[in-house]
């Protein structure tokens, strides 16, 4: 089993917003009669822009600060297990298709289930990075993100 590099989680993080981004801009097009969940979906989508440029400078940051935790061996499975779920990568490695969400219960819940996997990471790598400000509030933007998400699906 591959073992995954602090950079390469750093990697996977931007690579999730961008993921993000592209979800919620497509979500946002293809229902897009729905006025308030275009804009639900735009917000989202400039949220995930702020955090995929945050990651990156927070990859930077962690570039330059040196060797990797001593815990490393033991998180990097876990980290695989997120990595690889069906909500990161899965099956077809990227978000599902556009076809496969036909509904905007579906959309509003895939995102849903998708913003509770991407903070469910963000609080693992909070644990191994020294920059756990910035994480932190990554952090709390994902968990309004699950906020908004379920008031919408409730409303």
């Amino acid at each position: 089993m591959n073992k995954y590099n602090v950079n390469e989680v750093m990697e996977m993080a931007v690579q999730t917003e961008k993921l993000g981004y592209q979800f919620y801009t497509s979500i946002a097009e293809k229902f897009k009669k729905n006025a308030e969940l275009v804009k639900l979906f735009t917000t989202l989508a400039s949220k995930e822009k702020t955090h995929e440029k945050t990651f990156g400078d927070l990859k930077a940051m962690v570039d330059k600060s040196g060797p990797e935790p001593v815990e490393w061996g033991e998180v990097t499975n876990y980290m695989r297990a997120f990595v690889e779920s069906e909500f990161f990568l899965g099956k077809h490695k990227s978000l599902p298709s556009m076809d496969r969400i036909r509904s905007e219960k579906e959309a509003v819940s895939f995102a849903l289930g998708f913003e509770k996997e991407t903070l469910l990471y963000f609080m693992e790598l909070r644990k191994i990075v020294k920059e756990k400000e910035v994480m932190d509030e990554v952090i709390n933007e994902e968990k309004s993100h699950i906020m908004w998400l379920a008031a919408f699906k409730n409303a």
